[in-house]
């Protein structure tokens, strides 16, 4: 193993039953009066500990919160064969409870955490402050013709339990993060194979269901989204990398237009581009994305 990244802010664990499961949440810093706290929330596949990097960069002192979503990390499983996104919004207003039941909190959300961030804040208004989202894109408008053939997936999927295979060691773990991620440094990439695997007798397995790569029985349905998204009332950043991702994930499925259209709907919406990043722009730019995130934050 290559040396492993050392954090300049050391996050503490805690463990908290939202909905009768256990959830895994990091924490950072105290409680600052005159500064909610600041609730990060990760994309699919991964995990609370990716903020690391980012909460390392920010300069100002205050209380940040990342979760571990249900079945990944460190939170427990559902036990069921299938995942349902209203529960992440369920589970994060069951947290937001918890942390801030009487005042709005700070919101970020990477990939499918932007994505339940945004339908958060338009469901639950009151209780965000300010809204990041960080490259949650969504994905492409289903047309309800397509409902047959994805049930039918999904029942044939049921038959035979996903898997995910093991990994001999840590260092196999903090290699397969940098052939997704080529941008993340090795020192980073061994320190976050440590929160994204845990050793078991078969080997190093991915602190994730399998489950979640079941084929959603459910269609996206951008109107639905829209109708969340419009009414947000929170101040709100898009931040994206300067590499192009719509195309790369969905080809012409999901074109820049339909996208900037989705975004015009956002009430009080600013963006910024991160250079030299891509999807994961808070391992590619920590240090960018912080100063982003606290010039916004921050801002009167």
């Amino acid at each position: 193993m290559p040396d492993v990244y050392t954090p300049h802010r050391l996050h503490r664990s805690d463990f908290v039953s939202l909905r009768g499961l256990r959830h895994h949440l990091l924490r950072w810093g105290e409680a600052c009066a005159g500064r909610p706290p600041l609730v990060m929330l990760h994309g699919w596949m991964d995990v609370g500990a990716s903020f690391q990097f980012v909460v390392d960069a920010m300069r100002g002192e205050r209380e940040v919160i990342a979760l571990d979503w249900r079945g990944f990390g460190l939170s427990e499983t559902t036990g069921a064969d299938c995942y349902w996104f209203p529960d992440y919004l369920g589970d994060l207003d069951a947290l937001l409870d918890l942390l801030s039941p009487g005042a709005p909190v700070d919101l970020v959300g990477h990939s499918m955490g932007g994505n339940v961030a945004m339908s958060y804040a338009g469901v639950r208004p009151g209780r965000i402050r300010r809204l990041v989202n960080l490259e949650g894109f969504g994905m492409p408008d289903v047309a309800p013709a397509a409902a047959p053939e994805r049930l039918a997936r999904w029942l044939d999927e049921l038959k035979e339990a996903p898997s995910l295979r093991p990994y001999a060691t840590l260092a196999d773990v903090a290699e397969r993060l940098r052939r997704n991620n080529p941008r993340l440094t090795a020192d980073k990439a061994a320190w976050l194979a440590q929160h994204w695997a845990r050793e078991t007798p078969e080997g190093f397995q991915l602190n994730a269901d399998p489950a979640h790569k079941l084929a959603n029985p459910v269609l996206y349905r951008k109107a639905e989204v829209l109708a969340c998204w419009q009414r947000i009332t929170a101040p709100t950043l898009w931040v994206e990398g300067s590499d192009e991702q719509l195309q790369r994930f969905w080809g012409g499925r999901y074109t820049r237009e339909d996208f900037e259209g989705r975004l015009a709907v956002v009430p009080r919406l600013a963006r910024t581009v991160l250079n030299d990043a891509g999807h994961m722009l808070h391992h590619d730019q920590p240090e960018a994305l912080a100063a982003a995130l606290e010039g916004f934050l921050d801002a009167p």
